[in-house]
């Protein structure tokens, strides 16, 4: 995207608007102040230039010049200087003043000297710089007091009001915006080290629980397995052995989502090297889903946009307990309205649409207060718990939306270390 040509100048639009503003200002102001009070040397003085022209030039350059403080402020000092120095020398040694002044208090230099002093105390960077800029300064105060001429004390007045106040402020400007940008970056290191710290202990729990769920839920569903099976060959019964069987499929795919489940939570960083080595598998396939919920009379729309893409098998699992959920929520608080389910293949992520239009008429009352009422809750710890993000609410047509979005791959501990 190509930089706005007022970036090169100024860092916001702010900025910008002082400064045009400050600009349009001083100069109405020195308009209005040429005709209260102005010059008390005859014109003649000014005949070597051919008038007043060349002083106006100056002061007009001088005045869009400080549209350039900012970004150089040594170059425009190094200026105001060398106009400086010219005035003294015209008016000591030569045919007469470069610009416009009243002989008997002005300080001699441009009217705009105090913006730039200060413009060089404050955005100069870098201490050579600002030791240039400093004896710059130095120099431009020693021609406004004039100690070789006796001035008058309303000249040195003026000499210091022009050059060493606007300094001194600077020096106070300077300081300050240092002194707030050590606290603000203090403040985001702080940050930064309590979102550190909030990870860790996150971390810390991850695996805690990974470890309970490893050492607890794991063994006991194991021993239901190995009891299933046991049963399985011990009975004579061929139902009693079909409901065995059964039993032991359902816990050894228990078991597996376990694993998965324990392994999102151990998992690191991911790497190239586990990403190439995890094992991948298909999304689940939600027609058996989908032909339930048809035949209670709940009509769904069902579509893949996409070429269907390998993913880890947290995530093909985590994509089923959505759809399912979801189709579970319409069930309860929508019966039958017309349901739509998308799932959107990419590259790297995956994606679930799951809509459905407003109910006609009343859910069922029992129905609608069945369950724990965290469903959705616990779905979005679900989705969140593998990296993706869940959107669920209401639709302007009076039904229901949840959209999610899946990572295609999730590194897990047990899949790095079968790798």
């Amino acid at each position: 995207m190509k930089r706005p040509l007022w970036r090169l100048l100024w860092n916001s639009r702010r900025e910008a608007a002082f400064d045009v503003c400050l600009v349009i200002g001083l100069h109405l102001l020195g308009r209005v102040l040429s005709n209260l009070y102005p010059t008390d040397t005859p014109t003649e003085v000014y005949d070597w230039v051919g008038g007043l022209w060349l002083n106006d030039l100056i002061q007009h350059g001088l005045d869009l010049a400080l549209l350039l403080r900012r970004r150089f402020p040594v170059a425009l000092m190094t200026v105001v200087t060398a106009v400086s120095l010219a005035q003294v020398l015209l008016i000591e040694f030569g045919p007469g003043p470069l610009l416009a002044i009243n002989q008997s208090d002005d300080p001699w230099l441009p009217g705009i000297t105090p913006w730039y002093v200060y413009a060089a105390v404050v955005y100069t960077q870098g201490r050579t710089w600002q030791f240039f800029s400093w004896d710059l300064i130095a120099i431009v105060s020693v021609l406004a007091v004039r100690p070789w001429d006796q001035p008058s004390g309303d000249a040195i007045v003026a000499g210091v009001l022009w050059t060493v106040f606007p300094a001194l402020l600077g020096l106070y400007v300077a300081a300050r915006r240092r002194l707030v940008q050590a606290l603000r970056e203090r403040a985001e290191r702080a940050e930064r080290e309590q979102d550190l710290l909030a990870e860790q202990a996150r971390a810390e729990e991850r695996a805690r629980l990974a470890a309970e769920m490893h050492d607890v839920v794991t063994h006991r569903v194991s021993l239901m397995v190995l009891q299933a099976g046991a049963l399985g060959v011990a009975a004579n019964d061929p139902e009693i052995r079909r409901a065995a069987e059964e039993l032991r499929t359902s816990g050894c795919q228990a078991l597996e989502e376990l694993r998965d489940l324990v392994g999102v939570l151990r998992r690191g960083t991911a790497d190239e090297e586990a990403r190439a080595e995890a094992p991948l598998t298909e999304v689940p396939d939600l027609t058996d889903l989908i032909g339930q919920s048809e035949a209670v009379g709940v009509p769904v729309d069902f579509a893949v946009e996409g070429d269907p893409a390998q993913v880890s098998a947290a995530v093909g699992r985590t994509a089923y307990r959505v759809v399912q959920e979801a189709l579970t929520n319409v069930h309860k608080h929508a019966f039958g309205a017309r349901v739509s389910v998308r799932v959107v293949h990419s590259d790297d992520r995956l994606r679930l649409v799951v809509r459905n239009t407003a109910p006609p008429g009343r859910a069922d009352a029992d129905l609608a207060t069945s369950g724990s009422g965290s469903g959705l809750l616990g779905l979005q710890q679900r989705v969140e718990l593998v990296g993706g993000s869940l959107y669920a609410a209401a639709t302007s047509e009076g039904g229901f939306e949840v959209d999610v979005i899946l990572p295609a791959y999730v590194p897990t501990e047990e899949a790095v270390v079968d790798g």
